[in-house]
């Protein structure tokens, strides 16, 4: 049997990546990505020339019988998403759950990293270790259920947004009469942005300055 390995990449920051998680994409039979052109950019900055295959989440439940026949034959292979930890909000759930399901005896081994969760976190200050993580919301069913809940948590929520879709986030949380929300955006990157105060504070502070508007946004819901 081979190894699956769902390897950490830099959320940002092509610097942020592991000695481990270099040597296993040199030591990979093949590389899953969900976007072969953004790994291409980490695998040219490390001189890695690998075989890169698409498996996004469209793909997955269809790539996961390939990548099971390579397993079985004995390779190496690793998996890896556009940026941070495969599987949190980011495709490899699926594909993990299927080689398991399929061949049990098999190898899945971590190769821990960067994640947009955790590093914002850790410039948060929040005073309890203790949150809920919610990732992407639903765009429309069950929306307002999760908005609502993550407004009466007695502990932090966080969220991912989009920048299409932040403006409409911190209206809504607007409306629930929330006191403090944080916000992490582009982390890592040359324009990384940590901001706190009212919903409200927040929305006009991203109107005033809709240059900003740009990255993936961590969104910290304090109680």
């Amino acid at each position: 049997m081979g190894t699956l390995s769902i390897v950490a990449t830099p959320i940002g920051n092509l610097e942020d990546i592991t000695l481990r998680a270099l040597r296993v994409l040199k030591e990979a039979d093949v590389i899953y990505a969900e976007d072969t052109r953004v790994v291409a950019k980490l695998l040219a900055r490390y001189e890695i020339e690998k075989p890169v295959k698409r498996l996004d989440a469209v793909t997955e439940g269809k790539k996961a019988d390939e990548v099971v026949a390579r397993l079985e034959a004995g390779e190496r292979v690793a998996f890896v998403s556009d940026a941070g930890t495969p599987g949190v909000s980011d495709p490899g759930a699926r594909l993990v759950a299927a080689v398991r399901e399929q061949l049990p005896g098999v190898k899945i081994e971590a190769i821990p990293g960067p994640s947009a969760l955790t590093a914002a976190l850790s410039i948060a200050g929040l005073r309890d270790g203790a949150f809920t993580f919610l990732g992407f919301l639903p765009h429309k069913k069950g929306r307002q259920t999760e908005l609502k809940e993550a407004a009466e948590s007695e502990i932090p929520v966080v969220l991912y947004e989009s920048p299409h879709r932040i403006e409409k986030l911190l209206g809504e949380l607007a409306t629930l009469g929330l006191g403090r929300v944080s916000i992490a955006r582009e982390l890592t990157k040359l324009h990384e942005e940590f901001v706190a105060g009212s919903p409200q504070e927040l929305l006009e502070h991203f109107k005033t300055h809709p240059d900003r508007l740009r990255g993936e946004f961590v969104v910290i819901v304090e109680p």
